[in-house]
């Protein structure tokens, strides 16, 4: 008797799939739904971990819409201090698909968040959508908003142009105004805090949010664009802090599970929307940790390389050799380019503090 099991490739098996493989070029694990060229307008935006996917495809020279830049040059660190070169246009990180819809339809004037300005201990005032984009505040609520307006024009700009959005999935919990629904990436009292921060509640999503924030972000995609595709990563980056009360460790496995299930499950179900596995990528633990630096948060540069290699091999361009692998070389790779700009990271630092 055959069994169902017998005609199937190496892939499908743990020790031919994975333990056989090299963790920097495991083979058959991404499989693109639809092509993706160096000539693809794309739109990149998410959780920190996404700024390793648009500093790469730029790297490589890919079709990455950024109409929102300084008209001069400036070194890579000074840009990304000021928001600038981190995405396709100067929204910081999104950490949620309901942050993303939000932001595109007050884009379009078809949603107007609740307290968009928020004020720092210092007087200082900062835009609540985007609070590290402008390190130095504003000294006006009226500056923050002619800043913000400024780059709504350029975010309708970049998104009529794109033809594919990479957005990387990054959270589950997040920070909600009660009465309007309205999202904040950071809680009050971080960065800054609105007039009102009671108003304001922690809020952990389910797999049917997520799933419903999804569909809205693709259809309205498609509602600017017959063409519009999706595709879909998540960050494998561990929460730095939770306001769930739980343990920071299950509630990392809780928000990247929901993540994952409803990206895979979303991706599936629509012929124009991918999941690219770079999560997969960076937590195989064939790579017994290589791929995180020391304090097994942040992604080495080898585990980004390892990650990147594998999309662009998928769509027809050549990679380099992967390197041989040891928690070493994995440190030596890292140097000041890898360093990405995460508000959650102040979570961190202001535990260290306080203890």
């Amino acid at each position: 008797m055959i069994s169902p099991y017998d005609t199937l490739p190496p892939r499908a098996f743990w020790r031919s799939g994975v333990v056989a493989e090299l963790p920097e070029a495991v083979q058959g694990l991404y499989v693109p739904k639809f092509a993706i060229t160096k000539d693809t307008a794309i739109m990149t935006a998410g959780s920190c971990f996404a700024q390793h996917v648009h500093r790469n495809l730029v790297e490589r020279d890919w079709a990455v819409l950024d109409f929102e830049n300084p008209r001069h040059n400036f070194r890579r660190d000074v840009m990304a201090r000021f928001g600038y070169g981190m995405y396709s246009a100067r929204y910081g990180n999104i950490y949620s698909a309901r942050q993303m819809v939000q932001l595109l339809h007050e884009a379009y004037r078809f949603e107007t968040p609740h307290a968009p300005v928020w004020q720092r201990a210092d007087g200082k005032f900062i835009d609540a959508q985007r609070p590290a984009i402008e390190p130095d505040g504003y000294d006006t609520p009226e500056l923050v908003m002619d800043a913000r307006n400024n780059h709504l024009r350029q975010l309708r700009r970049t998104f009529e142009s794109t033809e594919l959005l990479i957005f990387t999935l990054g959270l589950t919990e997040t920070w909600c105004h009660d009465a309007t629904g309205t999202v904040y990436p950071t809680a009050p009292g971080v960065l800054a805090s609105p007039t009102a921060p009671e108003e304001i509640s922690f809020r952990n999503d389910g797999h049917r949010a997520i799933m419903a924030d999804l569909q809205a972000l693709n259809d309205f995609g498609k509602s600017r664009n017959p063409n519009f595709k999706l595709l879909l990563t998540v960050s494998p980056v561990p929460l730095t802090a939770t306001a769930s009360g739980n343990h920071v460790l299950p509630a990392t496995t809780y928000s990247k599970s929901v993540l994952r299930a409803a990206a895979g499950e979303f991706a599936r179900s629509h012929d124009t929307v991918d999941y690219f596995p770079s999560f997969e990528v960076i937590t195989n633990i064939a790579a017994q940790g290589d791929f995180f630096e020391e304090n097994q948060r942040s992604v080495t540069s080898l585990g980004v390389k390892s990650a990147m290699n594998m999309f662009f091999q998928a769509h027809g361009e050549a990679v380099d050799a992967p390197a041989p692998r040891s928690r070493c070389a994995a440190s030596l790779l890292d140097d000041g380019d890898n360093a990405v700009q995460c508000e959650e990271v102040l979570l961190d630092a202001m535990n260290r503090s306080q203890t």
